[in-house]
């Protein structure tokens, strides 16, 4: 009988979809790493996949249901009309769901591979301050050599605040859905206390050169005091010797 063997085709393509949407739509899904939910990611794209594939079948079940019901009289086609309509329905709105479930694990996945990209780039910012900071330890020289030092400094640390910015809201973004929440936490954690560490050395080592240059300017200056005094007495001994005058006249400093 067709009309056994269309409603045998109608029930397994329910039956299919019934099943898909239990797999991959009501199931409570948890990422706690990585792997977890890029493997999510490419069980979603191939359900997705797969369900698009279905649609051949869908369209020879609807083609076969109209067929018959073309030439059977309207009291037997009316209930397989509508189970048809209730087939079609319930197909498209599974390929809808799997493909914004799919497409939001995509975005959920962008995301954090932007936000290592940010962590990447600010840490190493931090490795470059690490350097900066030791290669300023023991400065040596006077107040410009010191000075140098300070700037080359305070260059590297106007950095802007856009990358730390972006890390917070993307890590944010993904614990506030309880993705990765422990392990993005762990690397948040880490790498706030390392900037914060950082950040006081180098306003200490920003302090301690300033007040260097300040003490290094001050001995600058005393010793080109002592220089221009050296001068003068030497300018007035020269003169001395010059017009032969004994060392008894003069007086008790020049001797």
């Amino acid at each position: 009988d067709k009309t056994v063997s269309l409603r045998k085709d109608l029930s397994e393509m329910h039956e299919w979809i019934t099943q898909a949407e239990e797999e991959y739509l009501e199931r409570d899904f948890e990422y706690k790493t990585p792997d977890e939910l890029q493997k999510a990611v490419e069980e979603l794209k191939r359900a997705k996949e797969e369900a698009l594939q279905k649609e051949v079948k869908v369209k020879l079940i609807t083609d076969s249901v109209n067929n018959f019901i073309a030439k059977a009289p309207p009291a037997a086609h009316e209930a397989l009309k509508k189970e048809l309509d209730v087939l079609i329905t319930s197909y498209q709105q599974l390929c809808s769901r799997l493909n914004g479930k799919w497409k939001t694990l995509e975005e959920v996945w962008a995301c954090w591979r932007e936000l290592l990209s940010y962590l990447d780039a600010e840490n190493k910012w931090l490795n470059e301050i690490e350097l900066k900071l030791k290669a300023t330890e023991n400065v040596q020289g006077g107040a410009e050599e010191i000075s140098e030092s300070l700037d080359s400094l305070e260059r590297l640390m106007r950095h802007p605040e856009d990358n730390r910015n972006q890390i917070r809201e993307l890590a944010q973004t993904l614990t506030d859905g309880g993705i990765m929440d422990e392990l993005i936490n762990e690397k948040l954690e880490r790498f706030n206390s390392r900037w914060e560490e950082l950040q006081q050395e180098a306003v200490r080592r920003q302090k301690s050169l300033e007040q260097s240059i300040q003490s290094a300017q001050e001995t600058d200056k005393a010793l080109r005091l002592i220089q221009e005094s050296l001068a003068a007495i030497d300018k007035q001994l020269t003169a001395y010797t010059a017009d032969r005058v004994d060392a008894a006249q003069v007086p008790q400093e020049a001797q």
